[in-house]
């Protein structure tokens, strides 16, 4: 029965930190205008939600975590045949692969690139499981209340609404491509694009003080006092309990930095812990009461936090390199080279794992550490 509470615990925990991680993403690209398809609760997957504002907000069938869908952070150059195949598309409604190739002139693979590059930005829906061929369709088209309301106060015809998959007319294929481009992460200036990618880091960072706070300001803790050694209720004024979470973030981001210093990287991953620690733990901090759920969240939404700063792709931090990269080389990084990258990332992470792992089993299974 413990196995399975640490199991629940952990999977509450960690599932809630990465789903308001995963906020500070949604929040910071809406609030730049850059479209969101998907905000969901869970790994991705078959999901249940509805639709408002363009985004799909719902819970999937694993629901651990979370993940926003941001729309135009695909690597590499892009395709230049979008502005052709979003008009075509637009223009037929529901085409196939070929059909959009054949409209546009140019070759299957070029119009398959484009499209799943159109796709990617929420600019059309791509082919579903029922479809026999590569099959594409244009978005559904609904006026937001704000549009009718306008339209109303200016005595306008009302924007027309248009189904999925229906034919609609493009009398301006740039403007038309413009207005979607306009709503990409790939459009945005590069200080908009880095907040962006550190937006989820601040979330946890702040949800942490804010747990300080909580814990220190509000609930209050107990204090021995070094002359009587008797115990007393006492309460930090909330400046001291925000300075008390810096602190704490400030040893977090110390630790590590460790981790790249070779005299000190093999003891710091000896005292780190993997998601089998975490389980042991949370089920602890449990037992413990409110107090030790509070301080342990904290401490899980500080390491959560400054973990993804890493400059490792594909954490926030390699991305955020990533971006630096492009600035200042003013290359564009492939599609192809970021993979690599990435993969290489995942092996170093899952090297970290596996030692963790097996430290955790040894100190909570075993009992040897």
């Amino acid at each position: 029965m413990d196995i399975v509470l640490m199991i629940i615990y952990a999977t509450i925990l960690l599932g809630f930190l990465v789903f308001i991680h995963e906020g500070g993403h949604y929040l910071a690209a809406r609030a730049f205008g850059v479209r969101v398809t998907e905000f969901m609760l869970g790994l991705p997957g078959p999901s249940v939600g509805f639709t408002r504002g363009g985004t799909r907000f719902g819970v999937t069938a694993v629901p651990l975590g979370g993940y926003a869908k941001v729309c135009g952070m695909e690597a590499g150059e892009m395709s230049p045949h979008l502005e052709q195949a979003l008009a075509a598309l637009y223009r037929r409604g529901t085409a196939n692969m070929e059909d959009i190739a054949r409209d546009c002139g140019i070759s299957d693979d070029d119009a398959y690139e484009a499209l799943e590059e159109l796709v990617e930005w929420g600019s059309i829906k791509g082919p579903t499981k029922k479809d026999q061929y590569n099959t594409y369709r244009a978005v559904e088209v609904r006026p937001t209340k704000k549009q009718v309301k306008a339209a109303e106060a200016a005595m306008q015809a009302v924007p027309p609404s248009y189904a999925l998959g229906e034919a609609r007319p493009v009398a301006d294929a740039p403007a038309l491509f413009e207005s979607e481009y306009r709503q990409q992460y790939r459009a945005l200036p590069f200080w908009k694009r880095s907040v962006i990618l550190v937006a989820g880091v601040f979330v946890n960072l702040l949800f942490a003080v804010l747990l300080f706070v909580l814990m220190f300001s509000v609930i209050g803790y107990e204090a021995q006092s070094p002359n009587t050694g008797i115990f007393y209720h006492a309460v930090m004024s909330p400046l001291q309990s925000v300075q008390a979470g810096f602190s704490y973030i400030g040893q977090v981001v110390l630790m590590v930095a460790s981790l790249f210093n070779p005299a000190t990287a093999a003891d710091t991953v000896s005292n780190s812990t993997s998601i089998i620690g975490i389980a042991v733990m949370s089920k602890s901090a449990v037992d413990m009461g409110l107090m030790g759920v509070l301080q342990f969240t904290a401490m899980i939404s500080v390491s959560l936090g400054i973990m993804n700063l890493l400059p490792i792709p594909p954490l926030d931090g390699g991305r955020f390199v990533v971006e630096v990269f492009q600035k200042i080389s003013r290359r564009v990084v492939s599609t192809k080279a970021l993979n690599y990258v990435s993969a290489a990332g995942m092996l170093l992470f899952l090297g970290f794992f596996l030692v963790m792992a097996n430290q955790d089993i040894q100190r909570f299974v075993f009992g040897n550490w």
